[in-house]
């Protein structure tokens, strides 16, 4: 088996943030090198002009396409050439522009497989290099796992938006990370109610919701009302929490991860994890900004990619199947097995060590 580092593809965030300051930063120890291949898809002018203000003397090679990104390097792929002007802490159309940019030639890299996972330095508006229609919201830290039902609605408008069918969509989709990309066998699911107390849409919605779920085969719990299950840290009892809405689970989410939160999609097939914090403008090009929760949306992506590699094995490779071979004599039954198919070049070459 080929012994080939995993490929980490990072963007490089908002130009007038802290993304390449936590980028130089997490990788100014040579240890993440013995972790994966680096490739970070940006802008080597704006790169350098951040490491000369920040007094910084992390090294970055330059490359034209990820296929000549080399081990043990910090290598740096350039998105676009024109200029950029880097205004620390002001947030502007071409900073934002920057940020897309390079989300775009990380999609189309992507899609032609030319590195394993994806993680976004922190950008104002969003975007998501591989859209699909079923994904969950989560967020994960070592005390929580949360993953959201709606998000990004007015509070007004989130009862119409939970429905039996979401909560379970949402469930399953829940339950199916948890199992294939952070390898608990039989996950636990909490399902926070959506009132203070107890009321019409924990009766008539979330309640019947858990009971699907439960049929379903995912062990699912609930509802509880948010204020006792933090209160309590009912939390640890659970390998993850279904929140309603996005201040629900954020909230105390963000009161427990600290600063080393990770944001994630669950149930796309691409890996794409980033700090759960945005460009921090107010602290940018000061020098102050902290690289652990970038590290950790790195050490989260490269996990998810161990972890499906595990989970996934097995399935390509079922057991051969027995079936009884009737004959005539009907006196010696028999067991025919069929021959394993010997693996391609190709295929043993997309199996990797772990690092």
């Amino acid at each position: 088996m080929e012994d080939k580092k995993i490929r980490v593809a990072i963007t490089h965030g908002d130009t007038n943030g802290i993304g390449y300051e936590v980028i130089l930063k997490a990788f100014d120890n040579p240890a993440m090198f013995e972790l994966c291949t680096p490739i970070i898809y940006g802008s080597p002018k704006v790169a350098a002009y951040h490491r000369k203000a920040l007094s910084m003397e992390t090294q970055f090679s330059i490359i034209d396409k990820a296929e000549d990104a080399h081990d043990g390097r910090l290598n740096l792929l350039t998105t676009f050439d024109e200029e950029v002007k880097v205004e620390f802490g002001v947030p502007s159309e071409e900073s934002d522009a920057a940020a897309r940019k390079a989300v775009a030639r990380a999609k189309e890299d992507l899609q032609k497989g030319l590195y394993d996972v994806l993680v976004q330095a922190p950008m104002r508006s969003g975007a998501n290099p591989a859209k699909e229609d079923k994904s969950l919201t989560m967020m994960v830290c070592d005390q929580m796992r949360v993953g959201l039902v709606t998000t990004h609605l007015p509070i007004k408008d989130v009862p119409q938006a939970i429905t039996v069918e979401k909560i379970v969509d949402k469930g399953r989709i829940f339950h199916a990370s948890l199992k294939r990309d952070f390898r608990i066998s039989n996950p636990r699911l909490a399902v926070l109610a959506l009132n203070p107390q107890l009321g019409t849409e924990e009766e008539k919605v979330i309640a019947p919701a858990v009971a699907e779920l439960e049929k379903q085969g995912v062990q699912a719990f609930g509802p509880f009302i948010a204020d006792d299950f933090f209160g309590q840290q009912m939390y640890y009892n659970f390998d993850g929490v279904m929140a309603m809405f996005d201040d629900q689970g954020i909230v105390p989410f963000k009161t427990l991860a600290n600063e080393y939160g990770v944001k994630l999609k669950a149930g796309i097939n691409a890996i794409c994890t980033t700090p759960d914090h945005g460009p921090a403008f107010d602290i940018a090009g000061k020098g102050v900004a902290d690289e652990q929760s970038l590290r950790h949306a790195i050490y989260t992506a490269i996990d998810m990619f161990r972890h499906r590699m595990d989970y996934d094995a097995p399935m390509a490779n079922p057991l051969p199947k027995l079936y009884h071979e009737k004959r005539e004599d009907g006196e010696k039954a028999r067991f025919a097995v069929r021959p394993i198919q010997k693996k391609s070049a190709t295929e043993e070459g997309d199996e990797m060590e772990e690092a």
